[in-house]
């Protein structure tokens, strides 16, 4: 799955516990008529992937959806693994 957009924040890498979990959040905004602010994950090695994204560029951001379950409710998370800086918009 893809979504482009114009990036709102750019995240600093986080690590999670003492295994070193490295995680790193960025926020797309859509421009439908309502856009939307999506947050989306990249972790571990894909990190490294957001260093040279700004604010303010445009993007296409390749996507996995993630879903889990946790005392009986239930989370959705936008994991990326590949973004582009996008000038056809």
């Amino acid at each position: 799955m893809q979504i482009t957009g114009k990036v709102h924040l750019v995240g600093e890498t986080e690590t999670v516990g003492t295994s070193g979990f490295r995680k790193r959040l960025i926020v797309i905004e859509t421009a439908e008529q309502y856009s939307q602010k999506l947050p989306v994950e990249f972790v571990q090695d894909k990190v490294d992937k957001l260093d040279s994204i700004t604010v303010g560029q445009n993007v296409k951001v390749d996507i996995n959806l993630r879903g889990s379950e946790y005392n009986g409710k239930h989370y959705l998370s936008a994991q990326g693994w590949k973004i582009e800086v996008d000038s056809s918009f």
